[in-house]
């Protein structure tokens, strides 16, 4: 959970590492295996309904990942904040960098 008596960095900065499943697009746009990312949730995704598949996973196999089978659009989601201090993480980087060529394929159908 967020203490709000730290600072912003430390609130934000690295909690835990998330393993990329065998094949995702996870570790497809990152090229990475993990990652060590920020955690400020009360709550987490134990189990996934039909149709959404497992992108990453935290040591103790709650579900930091996932993505929408089939979707024809982007839908992926992650359960950390990749936006604080992109500039300075390599996957966040190839997070927004699949987004932005999604936006951009879109923008051209």
């Amino acid at each position: 959970r967020q203490d709000k008596s730290l600072s912003i960095e430390e609130q934000y900065g690295p909690a835990h590492d998330v393993t990329f499943t065998d094949g995702s697009l996870l570790g497809q746009i990152t090229g990475a295996n993990s990652a060590t990312v920020n955690s400020l949730h009360a709550q987490g995704v134990n189990s996934l309904a039909d149709g959404l598949i497992v992108e990453a996973t935290a040591h103790d196999g709650l579900i930091e990942g996932y993505r929408v089978d089939g979707a024809k659009a982007l839908a992926l989601a992650v359960q950390w904040h990749p936006e604080w201090q992109a500039e300075n993480d390599p996957v966040s980087q190839g997070i927004f960098r699949y987004l932005g060529d999604a936006a951009r394929k879109k923008m051209e159908n």
